[in-house]
């Protein structure tokens, strides 16, 4: 285990590891729609609109070596995911991220509107 101590954001750095591992476009809605209870594959797919059976389980994969999430197979075709311990830990984090998501989502849709809106307008005046 890495030292934690020191500039946080270091290349070899804990706290690097952890947000480039919750950057990742499919651990936060995995990790949330595991928070309630074990699922399987087809479970996760259909909750997490937009990924692909191939993403998620590459994303699935990564959050088990990650120590984030196992998987239990009763037999080859019962195959459910849950998280761990350390998984749960990020519940609560990810609860108040997606309240706050929520409540201000709206208005980060607006300014990426707005900018969006400027920049085609430049290049109009530019062309």
């Amino acid at each position: 285990m890495r030292n934690a101590a020191g500039p946080a954001f270091l290349a070899d750095c804990p706290t690097r590891l952890v947000v480039e591992i919750l950057s990742d476009k499919w651990t936060v809605l995995v990790i949330f729609a595991l928070s309630r209870q074990p699922r399987r594959h087809g479970e996760l797919v259909d909750l997490i609109g937009g990924v692909s059976r191939k993403v998620l389980t590459h994303t699935l994969r990564r959050l088990q070596q990650y120590g984030l999430v196992e998987r239990r197979a009763e037999t080859p075709r019962q195959i459910e995911y849950s998280l761990t311990a350390l998984g749960r830990t990020l519940v609560e984090p990810i609860e108040v991220l997606t309240n706050w998501a929520r409540d201000y989502g709206g208005a980060i849709a607006d300014f990426q509107e707005a900018a969006e809106a400027a920049t085609s307008a430049q290049a109009r005046a530019a062309g």
